[in-house]
């Protein structure tokens, strides 16, 4: 069976209308990839720069997957939250980006959308605080329904991963 070892970090996160964010990550895959070992999911601490624009996180992710076919790589997704003065959390944006599928060291520039609601749900979120969310965070990276959400772009999250292919040429894969 062939091998994906995910080594890296979430770096940070900038772009963002406010700083004091933190991220949640997961990974989805098909159904032929198995988790041999890591967390599929986590959470980063929150950051609250004291000079510039980029929260910076330097999350770990080390994840090890086996599988029979390429169909259903895997893919990053992320949920970037903003935590106020009062610990109250808001969504500050949804992404996704797929794992790199060549070996080596990459630089990946995830980029973030949150849900736009109505002209009342956006008055709400402005002086209230909170905002459309999505019923399924699953649409976050499948497609299916995202095409008609109606969106507003937020920042950028930065990531650093390396991957290291095992026995893909049986697949057809070269590395």
């Amino acid at each position: 069976m062939a091998e994906l070892h995910i080594i890296g970090q979430i770096v940070g996160a900038s772009g963002f209308p406010q700083n004091s964010l933190f991220c949640k990550w997961g990974i989805h895959t098909g159904g032929a990839w198995r988790l041999l070992s890591g967390l599929k999911e986590g959470q980063t601490q929150v950051d609250l720069p004291q000079t510039g624009y980029m929260a910076y996180w330097s999350h770990p992710i080390d994840l090890h997957y086996t599988t029979k076919g390429l169909q259903g790589w895997p893919k990053l997704h992320l949920q970037v939250w903003h935590q106020d003065a009062f610990g109250r959390c808001q969504l500050y944006g949804y992404g996704y980006c797929h794992v790199p599928s060549s070996p080596g060291h990459h630089h990946v520039r995830c980029v973030t959308w949150r849900p736009l609601g109505s002209w009342q749900e956006q008055i709400a979120q402005t002086f209230v605080g909170g905002g459309p969310q999505l019923r399924s965070p699953n649409i976050i990276y499948s497609g299916a329904d995202r095409y008609r959400l109606h969106t507003v772009a937020m920042g950028t999250v930065e990531l650093e991963l390396g991957i290291i292919m095992r026995h893909f040429d049986r697949y057809g894969v070269e590395s």
